[in-house]
């Protein structure tokens, strides 16, 4: 059974249950902000089904509520956050605000989050900054799920990469993708659902294709493009983790078990103004490119559908399992 949620009921509630168990109001508002704005595109699996996971790490320690994270400029475009093992959403906001404001002058701006957790669904925080007219490019490590290619031991996270690119008159287009054939989180749900998973997504710890979602915990997830997504799991593991000086995804601890140390995960994003480089014709020529892939029978942009539903939640609400209303509803009661 499900029960509809207007969006706006959504972000209280989310809101409540987080301010509940001492987190800071502005820290909650922010981490509420982005899960519900997933639940809205239909990303269910980084939506508010992970608030009862943030709110009990909260209260054992393993994530700082209140905590305000620190930004330190490392050069004249280079901008290093550290989270301080808070959540990752309000050292990224602050982070990519920064980088909006230096890139009128730099062209190009890089950011890097250290001491992080969960990003949620990272095509969020790309099309924060394609909505003031900027590209970006942001990647973020998870804790390990994936294994390198021909080894056995989860290694990499599942990594996820989003670009987002600025359009006129239009949303940004934002792609969003996990280096895995689906993102962990599905796993997870589908095993709290008492469900099955199709198979082709992971494997259990023997390295056997599985449809049990809680063998599939226990292994390893399938990377895209098989060698190719490993390898591209490695670069991120760099890009990330090694640039901002955080845990690689074999030191992180679970986003799933309030359990344990701090992931201390790292984001990074880099920022880039198109004007810079293409001049005051960017938009109008990325268009062309647009036009000719939509003139193809069948062919769509990236996240068509994610838009679709958007537009769908902000007048109808989100469906959400009855059981995660009411846990909602009583976790803000605390």
């Amino acid at each position: 059974m499900t029960t509809t949620v207007s969006l706006e009921g959504l972000f209280d509630l989310a809101t409540h249950a987080l301010v509940a168990v001492n987190t800071s109001s502005e820290n909650a508002r922010i981490v509420a902000a982005a899960l519900v704005a997933a639940d809205a595109d239909g990303l269910s699996s980084h939506g508010v089904s992970r608030i009862p996971f943030y709110a009990d790490q909260v209260l054992s320690g393993k994530v700082d509520g209140n905590v305000t994270p620190g930004l330190q400029m490392t050069a004249r475009a280079s901008i290093a956050v550290d989270a301080k093992c808070g959540f990752a959403f309000p050292a990224i906001k602050m982070g990519l605000a920064r980088a909006i404001d230096l890139i009128k002058d730099t062209g190009v701006v890089a950011v890097t989050v250290t001491n992080s957790h969960h990003a949620g669904a990272c095509g969020y925080h790309v099309e924060q900054v394609a909505t003031h007219g900027y590209i970006a490019l942001g990647f973020t490590n998870t804790p390990s799920a994936m294994a390198p290619w021909g080894g056995s031991k989860g290694t990499f996270g599942t990594n996820p990469i989003a670009f987002a690119c600025p359009r006129a008159d239009t949303l940004p287009l934002v792609i969003d993708l996990s280096l895995s054939r689906v993102a962990r989180g599905k796993v997870m749900l589908a095993e709290k659902q008492g469900k099955s998973i199709p198979s082709g997504w992971a494997l259990d710890s023997q390295g056997r294709s599985t449809t049990n979602a809680t063998a599939a915990l226990a292994g390893t997830m399938v990377p895209i493009g098989e060698d190719k997504g490993a390898a591209l799991a490695l670069m991120v593991e760099i890009l990330t983790a090694g640039l901002a000086g955080a845990s690689f995804a074999y030191e992180a601890s679970s986003f799933f078990s309030a359990e344990g140390a701090p992931p201390r995960v790292g984001q990074s994003f880099i920022i880039i103004d198109p004007v810079v480089f293409a001049g005051a014709r960017f938009s109008a020529r990325i268009e062309e490119l647009f036009v000719a892939i939509l003139a193809q029978d069948g062919a769509r942009l990236p996240g068509t559908r994610r838009q679709l539903c958007r537009m769908n939640s902000q007048q109808k609400g989100v469906a959400i399992p009855e059981a995660l209303y009411q846990e909602l509803v009583n976790r803000g009661k605390r």
